[in-house]
């Protein structure tokens, strides 16, 4: 796992498949994301290389339920008394109760789906709190919850608008290109969700994979987000 700064209150973990974040607010800690089921004692360990006690992660949001995004968030929260977030409608995948639905795949993506079944199967998990889109959580000043559907039916954002950060989960990748996420399951509403995280308009932005985007952020995710809103329409 590599530890990235991408801002002085904000760390990336990158896993092999996949990444999460460490947003901090003086000795509160929130993770965005919690890598796969062995990802605890890494991202334990990162945190103590940054001087930072994990003891104080008090909450982890979950933006989907995709296995490589909440497999260490049971173990984390268990050993820290951290609570559990996720949106209602993927809640119910976190917690076992349903199956994650099945993407429609381009051709293209056949592959790199294979390869992302590679990250072992998540435990199910508890979720402590139901989300909703628009709800206000305390940290980074006051974190917004933006719904964005496609990826997965209860697929989030998640904005800090004093901070200029928004956080896309899958719903918009940065490898290679800031593009549309891969793995959708209702390609049209996620690029739906695409163009309503652009309008955000943030300084900074952390996707699910891929580079964070810190240099003219927002009108690189505006202007991504119109071409494949133009080539949604162009293929279907």
């Amino acid at each position: 796992m590599d530890l990235v700064e991408v801002l002085p209150q904000l760390h990336m973990f990158r896993f092999p498949i996949g990444q999460a974040y460490l947003w901090r607010d003086g000795t509160e800690l929130t993770l965005i994301d919690a890598g796969d089921v062995n990802a605890a004692s890494a991202i334990e360990e990162a945190v103590r290389g940054l001087g930072l006690d994990p003891a104080g992660i008090t909450r982890i949001v979950i933006t989907h339920g995709h296995r490589d995004h909440y497999g260490a968030a049971q173990e984390l929260a268990d050993r820290h008394g951290a609570e559990i977030l996720a949106h209602q409608l993927d809640a119910p995948v976190v917690r076992g109760e349903e199956e994650v639905g099945e993407p429609v795949l381009l051709d293209w993506e056949r592959p790199l789906y294979e390869h992302a079944l590679t990250v072992p199967p998540a435990p199910p998990t508890r979720v402590d709190t139901e989300l909703s889109d628009g709800v206000v959580l305390p940290f980074g000043g006051g974190a917004r919850v933006v719904h964005s559907p496609g990826h997965t039916p209860g697929s989030i954002g998640v904005h800090l608008p004093r901070h200029g950060v928004l956080f896309t989960g899958d719903c918009v990748a940065g490898v290679g290109q800031v593009m549309l996420g891969v793995f959708n399951i209702d390609r049209e509403q996620a690029v739906a969700s695409f163009r309503r995280l652009a309008e955000l308009a943030p300084a900074t932005v952390c996707f699910g994979h891929g580079d964070p985007l810190t240099e003219d952020a927002a009108a690189v995710l505006r202007a991504s987000a119109d071409r494949d809103a133009g080539l949604q329409v162009e293929h279907g």
